[in-house]
């Protein structure tokens, strides 16, 4: 007979599970069949040059390029012809033409030449290369893989629309606590239900690694979670020595927008900068970010450094010694296992984000419209509450979490 020092042993553990619905992103599963009602960028304005470029996303397998005229073009890699890789075709002034017979198709997949067929391809307006529209804004390049009918107007945002004397917007490829351009080996959703994750500030990037951004986010908070019409907002409150109050409002947005104001607090305004997570696949994501700055580089030169370094510069000693978010988001597995998770209070946060994003499965699955879309050009740019501000301890926003 087992006695209790038996119990809770590995050997009882039930089958793990994941859930599908939130995390994968294929077309026709239902994430996936969700992200495909908004805009996603697909790279930096600089990415579509007169070289193809392999860009995934949403699981499919794509090349970003720009035409002699200037206009981007995000098309299948597979040529609709004999099925190799347009990686590997040469862009020209109407469009990108395929290596393996010549077929060469615009930036809406117009094929305008068959040069192996009689006068370069009597029925060559019957085949059309896949492609998906493209706007540019904020220097990155943003495809929309949905639905044609229903392709939203690609959303404005207040702070990086009103700049400064001096400002101007820069974008990046980043990634979590690594250089431009890394590929994250985990699901979108380990990263996307991290903004809201209020305690893990203090606890992994204020006391177990040290302090990987300034001492005060390592002072544990008083937090309160609200939903906003298009997310999830975090809401924070630290008590400061000198008696007043850091107050900070941080946004997970639809459909995967990381609205995180400076964790360096380097000045106590609203957001500088907006971060999007591209869904490469099930198990992979990037990051682009748009942000206000003053000098080319900026963004670049405020990657963190743990031990004096540059997150790809540890040594694997290292890593394990000052973990941050990549080392606690991949850790998790390449799609994290939900049936083993025990939430408790603190993840008030991630449980809310979840129940949003199940709203807005149910909406699409009912023929709706999800949040945060618009069909009217004329909307105005989105305005966050986002940003780090120092108040009075009487400030009834900073009393009210206090004394909670």
């Amino acid at each position: 007979m087992a006695t209790d020092v038996d119990l809770g042993t590995g050997y009882s553990r039930k089958p793990s599970t994941y859930n599908a619905a939130l995390t994968e992103v294929g077309r026709g599963t239902p994430m996936g069949e969700l992200l495909r009602r908004y805009w996603h960028p697909v790279g930096l304005g600089s990415d579509a040059g007169n070289t193809p470029k392999a860009v995934r996303a949403l699981g499919e397998d794509l090349i970003l390029f720009r035409d002699g005229a200037g206009r981007a073009g995000l098309v299948h890699a597979r040529c609709c012809h004999r099925g190799t890789t347009l990686y590997y075709g040469r862009v020209e002034e109407r469009g990108i033409r395929c290596c393996y017979h010549g077929w060469l198709f615009d930036v809406q997949g117009h094929c305008l030449d068959q040069p192996c067929e009689p006068e370069g391809g009597l029925k060559r307006d019957r085949v059309r290369q896949p492609w998906y529209p493209v706007e540019e804004r904020y220097g990155l390049i943003f495809g929309y893989f949905g639905p044609p009918e229903k392709k939203p107007v690609l959303p404005r945002y207040e702070c990086l629309e009103k700049l400064e004397p001096g400002e101007m917007v820069e974008a990046d490829d980043t990634s979590i606590g690594s250089g431009g351009g890394t590929i994250v080996p985990c699901n979108w959703l380990q990263h996307y239900e991290n903004i809201p994750d209020a305690f893990h500030v203090p606890i992994l990037h204020g006391a177990f690694s040290g302090v990987q951004f300034v001492a005060q986010m390592g002072i544990m908070p008083k937090v309160k979670w609200e939903y906003t019409p298009t997310g999830v907002k975090t809401i924070s409150a630290r008590a400061l020595d000198d008696g007043r109050v850091h107050y900070r409002v941080t946004e997970a947005v639809l459909p995967t927008l990381r609205v995180v104001p400076n964790p360096r607090v380097e000045r106590y305004v609203g957001v500088e900068s907006l971060g999007w997570i591209l869904p490469i696949d099930d198990s992979h994501f990037r990051i682009y970010v748009a942000g206000k700055v003053r000098s080319k580089g900026e963004l670049g030169r405020k990657r963190s450094r743990m031990n004096g370094k540059l997150w790809h510069e540890l040594t694997e000693e290292e890593h394990q010694r000052f973990p941050g978010d990549w080392e606690a988001q991949v850790g998790q597995g390449p799609i994290t296992m939900h049936s083993d998770e025990h939430l408790a209070t603190s993840d008030q946060g991630v449980v809310m984000l979840r129940r949003l994003l199940q709203r807005q499965l149910d909406a699409i699955a009912a023929g709706n419209d999800p949040a945060g879309v618009s069909f009217d050009s004329r909307t105005r740019p989105v305005v966050f509450e986002a940003g780090n501000y120092i108040v009075e301890r009487a400030d009834p926003r900073a009393a009210e979490l206090l004394n909670a």
